[in-house]
């Protein structure tokens, strides 16, 4: 009898959501932005429905400005919070955190899809747009908005390294982005999202 053995069907690549929620709403009056309510819960948790809507099944949270009353008032299950001490450095100390846990996840990690806290405009269906442009571990994913880049963006896990590097100040990746920008694939999520950010006391009429 001949056995015939089936070719093994290649792994699915794992996406994982990674939410920057460290800011401290230093225009908001010191406001942490992942405490601001949103249909009566804290923004935190709608930024993670979203990145589960889109279909990341591991989120890994990154919190800095009141850390502890974010865990201790939001409803996060199956997140992974990560602390960020130095938050007040601005974005770029939180995706060095946020990726530096990731690497470190027990489950390898192909990609990382970054959103910020702070964009309630961005839905669940930009997130799974871009999540599905991932190709290989050097992909690099932006949505897209009338032409202009923006979030969430997807960093396959082999870039990493570089983008963690350059992360300095508020400017996060913007500067490795810049210099790779033929490596990036722009996915346009105009039609299904606005990408506001939530950063005066005028920006708050956004919120319900």
């Amino acid at each position: 009898m001949t056995h015939t053995t089936l070719p093994s069907s290649p792994s699915v690549p794992v996406v994982a959501g990674l939410l920057l929620a460290a800011g401290g709403g230093r225009r908001l009056g010191g406001r942490p932005k992942a405490l601001l309510s949103h249909r009566g819960r804290p923004l935190v948790e709608h930024a993670v429905r979203v990145l589960r809507e889109g279909g990341c099944e591991v989120i890994h949270v990154v919190l800095g400005a009141s850390a502890d009353a974010v865990r201790e008032r939001a409803e996060l299950p199956g997140c992974v919070l990560v602390d960020n001490p130095e938050w007040a450095e601005g974005m770029g100390s939180s995706l060095r955190v946020g990726l530096g846990s990731l690497a470190a996840a027990a489950l390898p990690v192909d990609a990382a899809l970054v959103s910020l806290v702070d964009q309630p405009g961005i839905g669940g269906e930009a997130v799974a747009r871009v999540r599905s442009a991932y190709r290989s571990r050097g992909s690099l994913v932006a949505a897209a908005y009338e032409g202009k880049r923006g979030h969430p963006v997807l960093f396959g896990a082999d870039r990493w390294a570089g983008i963690a590097a350059g992360a300095v100040g508020d400017r996060g990746a913007r500067d490795y982005l810049a210099t790779h920008r033929d490596a990036i694939t722009l996915v346009d999520c105009s039609d299904v999202a606005e990408p506001y950010d939530i950063d005066t006391e005028a920006d708050l009429a956004h919120l319900e």
